[in-house]
């Protein structure tokens, strides 16, 4: 299952010694104080969402060794162009004085992030620091989301949002396998920060997605070779090699045309057989002894 959570960014500014030894554990050469711009996040919290979900204790402290050295992109566009700082230490922060939704205390996951102060990243640093660049979002990976009502997983009868005996359903995630990346993003949607979220499970929906997209591929790669071997067939004079390469770039609908072209001149050149040889009209009057 693949969960998004959005929040706010904190404070800015230039690293401490400490700091700095921190950053540079993912730097190749050595970075200086001044050549950094600092930032704190707050990542994700324990508290039910406006979608009725929320991350239990234990996997927020899970997702903060997760995250460490976990790059920070945009609206999880998932490219190297778009990679604009780096988390370098998390924290767990424990708020006693709050209570979440479920009725616990309330903690939420804490990250510090820095990227170079470029004249690239200028305008950034200026959003940052001018509060414009403020929401971000959290992409990982959980192994489990349990109803907060019956414990059950991957569905039961409870609705999320509803309060059965005074308790309110919501789905806890649990377990989280894995941290992908953080955002910046546009629109936050969460009560107190902003969320972006997108779920998809490695072993269904996703896992049947690249089934299908497999399956794709290899019905084009067969209707190409199809194409190929029909124009062979069609046409003496055709390059078979430089056809092939054209044929990779058709897609399906120019592929079935061809596909339909060249199998009509194929069978002009070359007509089916028929499969049983006409009798002499001696042996069809003697069959028809046999008729009924």
């Amino acid at each position: 299952m693949e969960v998004r959570k959005a929040r706010s960014e904190a404070a800015a500014g230039l690293p401490g010694q400490e700091e700095l030894e921190a950053i540079n554990r993912f730097a190749k050469t050595p970075l200086a104080a001044e050549q950094v711009y600092t930032f704190t996040l707050r990542l994700c919290d324990n508290e039910v969402d406006r979608d009725f979900e929320r991350f239990d204790a234990a996997a927020l402290e899970r997702l903060g060794a997760l995250f460490l050295g976990k790059s920070g992109i945009f609206d999880h566009q998932w490219s190297a162009q778009g990679q604009t700082a780096r988390i370098y230490r998390t924290e767990v922060v424990r708020e006693p004085s709050m209570t979440t939704a479920a009725g616990d205390e309330y903690r939420w996951l804490k990250g510090w992030a820095y990227l170079l102060r470029t004249e690239k990243n200028a305008e950034l640093i200026a959003e940052i620091e001018g509060g414009i660049k403020k929401e971000v979002s959290v992409g990982c990976g959980v192994r489990h989301s349990v109803c907060s009502i019956c414990g059950a997983e991957g569905g039961c009868q409870h609705v999320k949002g509803q309060v059965y005996d005074g308790k309110l359903c919501f789905t806890e995630l649990r377990e989280p396998a894995d941290a992908y990346e953080w955002s910046f993003v546009a629109v936050p949607a969460q009560r107190s920060a902003g969320v972006l979220k997108r779920f998809g499970q490695e072993n269904g929906q996703l896992a049947l997605l690249r089934r299908e997209a497999a399956l794709g591929r290899k019905y084009l790669k067969e209707l190409r070779h199809e194409v190929v071997r029909l124009a062979m067939l069609a046409d003496d004079h055709l390059d078979g090699a430089v056809f092939a390469r054209a044929a990779e770039r058709m897609e399906e609908p120019e592929l079935l045309a061809m596909k339909e072209a060249y199998g009509a001149q194929a069978a002009k050149r070359f007509p089916a057989a028929p499969q049983l040889r006409p009798r002499p009209a001696e042996e069809r009057e003697d069959a028809g002894a046999f008729q009924v």
